[in-house]
């Protein structure tokens, strides 16, 4: 058989391009093909599935501190990941976050970085922000905004959540109190205004504006086009064109949830393989019971204990990969 590994990663245990080459490893040793592609929906972990860095530059990071971050510059392409300038691990977590002053300002400095490097097309991915500031330190950060009308200019959302709803649905996972989240609600909506009134853009009814804090509706107004984080990748790797060549596909992500399904890589590679007629079924670490009716699971929990799961996750994806394999055989 004719293998696709098209997968995410194991949040804190695998990387996506390990879990691909984990399957890759049980196709090899049962005399399979395996066609290894990391994939990854807009958040964390898409700068390395697009190629990975191969620059850095010296930003200020979400609490106003300088921080290296790097990002990749390739044949005019640039491909930011903003975790790296403005993510919450930068600033130890959210206990230690200070959500109200958190600023994306680190991320608009890159852009700015790109553009005086000479890039043509920028490519910027949320996920794991610190900030709830609506962009606007981005927004300030990049000196010439009307350069950006000159590039094909794209946010890569693993969200859809609207603008004036970001505090509200993730200002408790940076450190928000409700008190902060009325707080940062009320300033996005004032944002709302602010931007229709400098750039003439209305942020509020777009669909993933709430991006990482905001970050996406505040790059919107300066003329970014917000983009499903899944469809992104999928066009840049030719995941479309790779699910037509091969006989099956496995996917997989660290956890399979409801969420896995709506806009995620799990559900957006069983789409794309459920179209093109081809067996589809994921390997996880774990997996909500009422998820698994939706897909052919491999549970490594379930399979082969938590110790395992956790401790030995190359290990167990591989022996999680040869049991799906003898299953598609038959």
């Amino acid at each position: 058989m004719r293998v696709l590994a098209a997968v995410d990663k194991f949040r804190g245990t695998a990387t996506a391009s390990q879990v691909a080459a984990a399957i890759g490893h049980a196709c090899w040793e049962t005399g399979h093909e395996c066609i290894e592609v990391p994939i990854a929906d807009g958040g964390e972990g898409t700068l390395d599935v697009l190629g990975g860095p191969n620059r850095t530059s010296r930003v200020t990071n979400p609490l106003g501190k300088p921080v290296d971050a790097q990002w990749r510059l390739s044949r005019d392409v640039a491909v930011i990941e903003m975790a790296r300038a403005s993510g919450l691990s930068l600033v130890g977590g959210k206990a230690k976050n200070d959500v109200i002053a958190a600023s994306t300002i680190g991320t608009g400095e890159l852009i700015d970085t790109a553009l005086n490097d000479g890039a043509k097309r920028i490519i910027v991915c949320v996920g794991g922000s610190a900030t709830v500031d609506g962009g606007l330190g981005a927004v300030r950060a990049i000196r010439s905004p009307a350069r950006l009308h000159g590039v094909e200019f794209f946010v890569a959302c693993d969200v859809r959540t609207r603008f004036t709803d970001a505090a509200r649905l993730f200002g408790a996972q940076k450190g928000a109190s409700p008190a902060h989240i009325d707080f940062l609600t009320a300033r996005l909506h004032a944002l709302v205004q602010t931007y229709r009134d400098e750039f003439g853009v209305d942020v509020s009814d777009l669909e993933g504006a709430g991006a990482a804090g905001g970050l996406a509706g505040g790059l919107a107004a300066l003329g970014a086009n917000l983009v499903p984080g899944f469809d992104l990748v999928a066009d840049e790797v030719g995941l479309h064109e790779l699910i037509n060549t091969c006989d099956v596909v496995i996917t997989g992500e660290g956890f399979v949830d409801e969420e896995s399904f709506d806009g995620k890589v799990v559900g957006g590679v069983q789409h794309l393989a459920t179209r093109a007629g081809k067996p589809v079924a994921a390997i996880c670490g774990d997996a909500q019971p009422e998820q698994r009716s939706r897909l052919e699971i491999v549970s490594l929990v379930e399979s082969f204990g938590e110790d395992a799961a956790f401790n030995q996750t190359l290990t167990s994806i591989e022996r999680g990969a040869a049991l799906l394999l003898k299953k598609f055989a038959r």
